[in-house]
């Protein structure tokens, strides 16, 4: 399905982050395949980023819209895209040189696969952390595995523009686990690729993270669960797999619910 020659779009969002924007551009030069094309996403960024980028990049194709979130910023990179494959980095985020090299020689071998996705090196605060044993990461089929949390990185994904057409783009309505509900929608479908290689460098520990903004960020992964078992394609396995995860994550975010006085989620 995937040709070491198959054309690539890498698309970046991104939100008042010019400084980090430009390494993680730079580490798409630096790549021993170059893509198609990159196309970053403003999404409403007040900081200056698209003058610098368009100064230090002139062949960068910039997109500008108001402040929606990373979802449609995503989204609206992905609709503008011509590649067969489209990969996703984050702003704050950088590839290692041989990333799309062994993912494209990756999916090459493996013609019936439509996301491949790889390990990654932690960065939080300026130094190395090692990831814990929830988040390690798998190839084949991951469903039951990515109903946890998420375990594939966007960065780290190359996936094809042919699934992403089937099972829906990011949703805009989830402020937060956008990556964790498209992922399930995949795997629920699909068996997918992983490289044991450290090909991605994800930073953290910025003050703009998502998890900081958004306490119990187990809402979201439960209505992402919900919409996917009212779409009835799971078979009967991945189907109670995901009921019991439901029950779970409602049963664990009620509990905390209640200890802070908020409104209870209803059981499903």
């Amino acid at each position: 399905m995937s040709p070491p020659e198959a054309s690539v779009s890498v698309v970046i969002p991104t939100h008042n982050r010019g400084d980090v924007l430009v390494r993680a551009i730079a580490s798409i030069h630096a790549q021993t395949v170059a893509p198609a094309e990159i196309i970053v996403v403003d999404d409403g960024s007040t900081d200056g980023s698209v003058e610098r980028i368009r100064a230090q990049f002139p062949r960068v194709r910039v997109l500008r819209q108001s402040n929606r979130g990373v979802s449609a910023a995503r989204n609206a990179g992905i609709r503008a895209s011509s590649g067969e494959l489209v990969a996703f980095l984050d702003s704050d985020d950088e590839w290692l040189p041989r990333k799309l090299e062994r993912q494209l020689g990756a999916l090459a071998a493996s013609p019936d696969a439509f996301l491949c996705h790889t390990n990654e090196i932690w960065i939080r605060n300026g130094r190395r952390v090692n990831p814990m044993k929830k988040h390690r990461k798998h190839g084949g089929d991951i469903f039951e595995k990515s109903l946890p949390l998420c375990i594939i990185s966007p960065s780290s994904t190359l996936v094809s523009r042919r699934v992403i057409d089937t099972v829906g783009y990011f949703d805009e309505s989830l402020p937060a686990c956008e990556d964790y509900d498209l992922w399930l929608r995949v795997t629920a479908r699909h068996p997918v690729l992983f490289v044991d290689e450290n090909l991605i460098v994800k930073y953290g520990g910025h003050p703009d993270q998502l998890s900081r903004r958004y306490p119990a960020m187990d809402r979201f992964r439960i209505r992402a669960i919900e919409k996917l078992l009212a779409e009835h394609v799971l078979d009967e396995r991945k189907r109670k797999a995901a009921e019991t995860m439901l029950a779970r994550k409602q049963f664990i975010y009620n509990q905390g619910a209640l200890k802070r006085g908020r409104p209870l989620l209803p059981a499903s």
